[in-house]
């Protein structure tokens, strides 16, 4: 596996194993190497605790022909469907679905349907496309809503024929980059879409389609930015809510305020609008909380919502649903914190309402009606005038705290529950980052657990930005897509791991475990495998105590000379230091700003020759990384040698100055 770029700015991620490079010059080169080792020892800004850094790095180059299939062209707006146990892959982009086919065991396909603007619609010739905005299924298809020339149609997508079902509006947006959110359940559609394209501006949350179309106030949001909507069917019927989470405009103009909060809205599922002409065809059970996502003990707050993944109860209790959020600050830091829908439903039935100082309405407003009865006029006035509640919706845990936070900036998550072999239960996130990788994270359930920040991949051919990510939890894949291509990549993905049983257990992926010399996943051994059980020291459980040794290397070399060492730091989670004889002469701290750890030796002496070890401490595991002998070299050769690297040095120093002065001026 080659390791891929960087995945944050704040990571020196490993982008491959370099060889010991040698430099023995007798140029003047004192003050380019010195402005080399300041920009190679900067060490990164703090990640807060240091496993929220990858451990490691690796490209997902995938079986030949089998999990990477290109588009053939750019596709810079797309919407991915993936329907969980089946190996089709529908994306639609502009004026056409690919369908894409991932069968086991046979080399991947793709399939193309067009899907263009319908004949009249084109208003002008700028803007005569049809990007597909939505996908989803119905019945034995799929159906396919799009812009359509800014005239929003949908189709009826059978056997890969496209039946036109003529315009529908809140189904798909008037332009492709106009925020959206639609949401399906049975006969029922909402959407926040508009339906007119030059008024009605202000954006709704609406019941397009269902008893009664109802939308929302046009006073109860500010400029809401639209991230996930979900029903939550609750013990009784006409209980059930439409729970969904946005962001908007902060009311608060302090200049110290951030410019935006984080909210989740709740609607009663059965409302049927009010009483009054002003009422009744609004939603009457609106109300919004706060999320809260901040650390008190670092003063870290992050108030931009990016995205929500809700993980089910694998008991079936909605009240112990929890919902995972990303969010941001106003540095493009991230932190994920997690809530529980049964927190988030007690904050509306129980919270007061801000700047209402009256005694509540009988039924309290927010309150869902058995038997279809109609939301009392003053409950609604109340509510739509006071439609924040007081109590914030606080993450989950006696801190209150994220899971945890990090530089990076992520933009999307997926959790897998998963068991491993010896029945622990963790739960696994897939965070991807605006650097187009993708981080995972294992949360376990154990009390007092850390969650750790594993593995960083890389998941296309030609690196570039998710567009759309999709679990399935049933085949244990992810499907992700940007603009050039979709990947398939196993959440097993243990042939990254290197080491021998050593590396495979303390890469504590719970997916993977060592077995008959190798690291396998846990789904494909017909045997018990070896898990590294123990958290805190997973190395111990190998059959070997020591992780093999690093074969030596030599090199002779000419007294006096200059020569540095470099040790690929392949673990961003160890302390790599540079040992020769009994004394540590360079050591690397997690969070080190090169992707090496490097020992320069300024002029070579009788006592520097000898043997120099890397050695990586993580934890209680030390692995010796390096193993090098510098050798005396004789004058002749020596003379030799040191003119050919005098010009090799000097070209090499003209070509990465600039490189190195624009690093400087960044760092």
């Amino acid at each position: 596996m080659t390791p891929p770029p960087p995945g944050c700015a704040a990571l020196g991620a490993p982008r491959a194993r370099v060889p010991s490079p040698l430099a023995r010059s007798g140029l003047p080169l004192r003050l380019l190497l010195l402005l080399l080792l300041l920009l190679l020892w900067t060490p990164a800004a703090s990640q807060g605790h240091p496993r929220n850094a990858p451990r490691i790095s690796a490209v997902w180059k995938g079986r030949a022909g089998q999990d990477h299939v290109d588009f053939g062209l750019a596709e810079p707006h797309t919407v991915l469907f993936h329907e969980p146990g089946t190996s089709s892959v529908w994306v639609g982009g502009r004026n056409k679905v690919y369908v894409f086919d991932f069968s086991k065991g046979k080399n991947a396909s793709v399939r193309t349907v067009n899907i263009g603007a319908t004949k009249g619609s084109c208003r002008d010739k700028q803007d005569c496309e049809n990007y597909i905005t939505l996908l989803e299924k119905q019945g034995e298809g799929l159906l396919v809503c799009g812009t359509n020339a800014r005239r929003p149609s949908c189709w009826s997508l059978v056997n890969n024929t496209a039946g036109l079902l003529g315009e529908r509006r809140g189904y798909a947006p008037f332009s492709p980059d106009e925020n959206s959110l639609v949401l399906f359940d049975g006969n029922e559609v909402y959407s926040t879409i508009r339906k007119q394209e030059y008024n009605g501006k202000i954006p709704r949350f609406r019941r397009i389609r269902g008893e009664s179309e109802l939308y929302t106030s046009d006073t109860v949001m500010q400029n809401p930015q639209f991230i996930k909507a979900t029903i939550v069917h609750q013990d009784q019927g006409y209980d059930d809510k439409i729970y969904y989470f946005f962001r908007e405009d902060n009311p608060d103009k302090n200049p110290e305020a951030p410019l935006n909060v984080s909210r989740v809205a709740q609607l009663c599922r059965g409302d049927q609008g009010g009483e009054s002409s002003l009422s009744v065809s609004k939603w009457n059970t609106f109300l919004k909380a706060m999320l809260v996502c901040s650390d008190a003990t670092t003063n870290k707050n992050f108030n931009r919502l990016q995205d929500v993944f809700l993980l089910p109860d694998p008991n079936g209790q909605w009240r112990d649903t929890k919902v995972y959020g990303v969010f941001s600050n106003p540095w493009n830091y991230s932190a994920v914190c997690v809530y529980s829908l049964g927190d988030i439903d007690k904050v509306f039935r129980t919270s007061s309402l801000k700047g209402y100082h009256s005694g509540l309405p009988n039924p309290r407003p927010g309150k869902c009606l058995p038997d279809r009865q109609p939301i009392p006029t003053e409950t609604f006035q109340v509510a739509d005038s006071h439609p924040e509640v007081v109590q914030r919706v606080e993450p989950m845990g006696p801190l209150k705290a994220p899971l945890f936070h990090s530089k990076c900036h992520y933009q999307k998550v997926v959790v897998h529950r998963m068991r491993a072999s010896e029945g622990k239960l963790f739960h696994v996130l897939y965070l991807t980052t605006d650097k187009g990788t993708i981080h995972k994270v294992v949360e376990s359930e154990e009390p007092g657990h850390i969650p750790v920040n594993i593995l960083e991949i890389q998941p296309f051919h030609r690196p570039a930005t998710i567009q759309a990510m999709s679990l399935d939890a049933d085949q244990r894949k992810l499907y992700v897509n940007s603009q050039w291509e979709v990947s398939q990549v196993p959440l097993d993905l243990c042939e990254v791991y290197n080491g021998g049983c050593h590396g495979c257990l303390m890469a504590r992926d719970p997916y993977c475990g060592w077995n008959q010399d190798r690291c396998v996943s846990i789904y494909s051994s017909q045997e018990p495998v070896l898990q590294s059980i123990n958290p805190t020291e997973p190395d111990k459980w190998c059959p070997n105590p020591k992780p093999e040794q690093a074969p030596l290397q030599k090199v002779s070399l000419a007294q006096n000379s200059r020569y540095y060492l470099s040790c690929p730091m392949e673990s961003r989670h160890a302390t790599y230091s540079w040992r020769h004889e009994d004394s540590v002469e360079q050591s690397c701290e997690p969070g080190h700003q090169s992707p090496n750890c490097i020992l320069f030796i300024e002029n070579l002496t009788d006592l520097q020759y000898g043997h120099y070890y890397c050695e990586a401490q993580e934890g209680s595991y030390l692995r010796e990384a390096q193993h090098w002998e510098l050798l005396r070299e004789d004058g002749a050769r020596a003379s030799q040698l040191l003119g050919r690297a005098g010009t090799l040095a000097a070209s090499l120093w003209l070509a990465v100055l600039p490189t190195l002065i624009l690093g400087l001026l960044v760092h």
